[in-house]
């Protein structure tokens, strides 16, 4: 029986557009992630002006901080 890996914190994006342009860029290089909004669900047209936090499984995490540095210049916590 195999565990499921851990999903674990990432960085902190301003804002949920911004998040969302992260995200896709991880995905692009297959790296499933998860956005969360840091404070409760409200937005304008659908979009959250509050900062998201991206999760990655643990497995991933290494290689999600080099893809985000990479391409963003953003050097997630930790790293």
């Amino acid at each position: 029986m195999s565990s499921t890996p851990r999903t674990v914190y990432l960085v902190t994006a301003p804002n949920q557009t911004i998040a969302e342009s992260w995200a896709e860029l991880l995905r692009r290089e297959g790296i499933p992630c998860l956005l969360r909004e840091d404070r409760p669900p409200a937005s304008y047209l659908g979009v959250a002006f509050f900062p998201c936090r991206l999760l990655v499984r643990e497995d991933r995490l290494e290689e999600a901080q080099r893809v985000l540095a990479e391409h963003t210049g953003k050097q997630p916590a930790g790293s």
